[in-house]
């Protein structure tokens, strides 16, 4: 299931030319995959209590367009699992329904160490839904 994320585009999320900020893409997507792991009823600060942690280790992002201040995005995530640690989520932000920024980010799951460590069950068993 694709979950949407509006994202409003304000001065600060700008350069100079009143274009967003490269950078500001990854902010954009990062919330949306918050709210997802959210929405699923992860309590990732529960989850670090037990030691177990996200951390991001692979982004391949494309800027396909560009937005501008005020604009009204929207992010589309899709989520699946890879193995027994590591999370893909696939996101692409739209400007009118036309795509400008698509983005393939790889999380892992991890000790606060930074051990590998297996995604909790209830993240597994929604993979399979």
């Amino acid at each position: 299931m694709t979950h949407e994320f509006p994202v409003t585009v304000y001065y600060e999320d700008t350069d100079m030319a009143g274009i967003v900020y490269y950078a500001n893409y990854l902010r954009f997507i990062e919330r949306a995959r918050s709210e997802v792991v959210e929405q699923m009823g992860v309590d990732q600060r529960a989850m670090r209590d037990m030691d177990i942690v996200f951390a991001v280790t692979r982004v391949e992002a494309d800027y396909l367009g560009s937005a501008r201040l005020g604009d009204r995005l929207i992010v589309k995530s899709d989520h699946h699992g890879q193995g027994a640690v590591r999370w893909v989520f696939d996101q692409l932000v739209e400007l009118d329904g036309k795509p400008i920024f698509r983005a393939k980010v790889t999380a892992a799951c991890m000790t606060t160490a930074g051990k590998p460590t297996r995604l909790p069950a209830e993240i597994r068993a929604s993979f399979a839904k």
